[in-house]
């Protein structure tokens, strides 16, 4: 999922590309057989039936026959969003929202300290999760299945990784580049790329509220736009031209790998996709830091203030990328790329203490405005019809540990 920019905000995201069958065989729940092996030890019979998952639930009409009926059924659609997966989706979003908040203020910190090396920087992230999860996805498949699932679908992860470091690394060169004014608009990109390719993976049927939920957020985003240009955060640019480019593919590649990997998350378990994500990650990662940044490592600023804040920014990027793909199981990647938009003003309420930033009333608007956003966004549809949940490891993997889990992250 993402990276900081040198100079104020640092856009996020996770990546995962990759194409897998779209109808899942029929679930079986026999341990012994090679042939199915799920996720956990034995599934809710909710979940052992894709289907059901798909159209569990359904909001109640509205009734336009009299005023009294209309206002009554629309407490009632309000009423029905409020669902124990819905609150937990719009939570999970302002924490990954919150973790963007402090990857930006970390890296700010760190630039400020002399210390100013993206690729790096992000090393750490895919190596920690790469020392996470891969070991816990061995200890599953074993060593002859975790191999088999490196032959036959390493590729997959691999350019799913490719994507994700590229991304966090144009979007960063952007922020050289261009102005924070043309970074913020155009890293909203990202949002209708992951639409469309959340509609070519799992073919959800958008509805009309779902948009209007969108323009809403990107409304409130506006407006943290203008509030940024009034109280005077924006900065020079050095070549627009170039830093537009720049941000224009690193949000189509954030909306590609966040819609691929939601996609991978649906039909793998999480400890596979992102255990893969980590270790291609950090093979990538590494040599693009080894190759550019190699001479700026012996130059950077190595000391312990610097260390806590690798460490600190670390931290809040592998909750990111844990809790984001749990998101994308409970709601979808689209609702994961419009809740990052809560993050500025977060950012706000860190920098009044950190940098003494000065409150604009636009702020507090904007942020209102895409909560609305946020819950619009599943007026008419629900979390359930936005992909079927369906995780189960690879079939080619004959042996399986059983450690007596019966629950599947992210259904609710």
């Amino acid at each position: 999922m993402s990276t900081a920019p040198a100079s104020d905000s640092l856009p996020t995201t996770m990546p995962s590309p990759s194409l897998k069958s779209r109808e899942p065989a029929s679930p079986r729940l026999d341990n012994k057989s090679d042939s199915y092996i799920d996720e956990t030890a034995y599934v809710p019979a909710l979940i052992t039936n894709p289907d059901a998952v798909y159209s569990a639930a359904s909001r109640p009409p509205i009734d336009y026959s009299s005023r009294s009926a209309f206002f009554q059924s629309v407490w009632h659609r309000f009423v029905s969003l409020w669902t124990k997966r819905f609150v937990l989706s719009l939570l999970a979003g302002q924490v990954v929202s919150l973790c963007i908040t402090c990857t930006n203020l970390t890296t700010t910190e760190l630039v400020m300290r002399n210390w100013s090396l993206p690729t790096t920087q992000t090393f750490f992230l895919y190596f920690s999760l790469l020392v996470i999860y891969t070991p816990y996805t061995i200890y599953q498949y074993g060593f002859k299945g975790w191999g088999k699932m490196i032959l036959r679908d390493g590729w997959k992860y691999f350019f799913l990784a490719a994507c994700d470091v590229e991304g966090n690394f144009l979007v960063v060169k952007a922020y050289e580049y261009t102005t924070l004014l043309s970074c913020m608009l155009l890293d909203a990109w990202a949002i209708p790329v992951c639409l469309f390719f959340c509609w070519v993976y799992m073919r959800p049927a958008y509805r009309w509220t779902q948009i209007l939920g969108i323009l809403i957020c990107v409304l409130g985003l506006g407006l943290l736009v203008a509030s940024d240009e009034i109280t005077d955060k924006d900065w020079p640019a050095l070549s627009r031209a170039k830093g537009d480019v720049f941000m224009l593919v690193g949000a189509t590649l954030y909306g590609f790998t966040n819609a691929t990997e939601e996609f991978f998350v649906r039909k793998r378990p999480l400890y596979e996709v992102v255990g893969q994500l980590g270790m291609w990650g950090t093979l990538i990662n590494g040599i693009q830091a080894a190759g550019l940044e190699h001479n700026d490592m012996r130059t950077a600023s190595w000391n312990g203030a610097t260390i806590g804040l690798l460490v600190a920014y670390t931290a809040a990027m592998f909750i990111l990328y844990t809790v984001a793909p749990i998101l994308y199981r409970m709601a979808s990647s689209a609702y994961y790329n419009i809740s990052l938009l809560t993050s500025d003003f977060y950012g706000l309420l860190f920098g009044l203490f950190l940098f003494h930033y000065r409150v604009y009333w636009l702020y507090f608007i904007a942020f209102f405005i895409v909560v609305v956003g946020l819950v619009i966004y599943f007026w008419a549809a629900t979390p359930e019809e936005q992909g079927k949940l369906d995780p189960r490891a690879p079939e080619y993997v004959a042996r399986r540990r059983d450690d007596g889990n019966t629950r599947v992250a992210g259904q609710v």
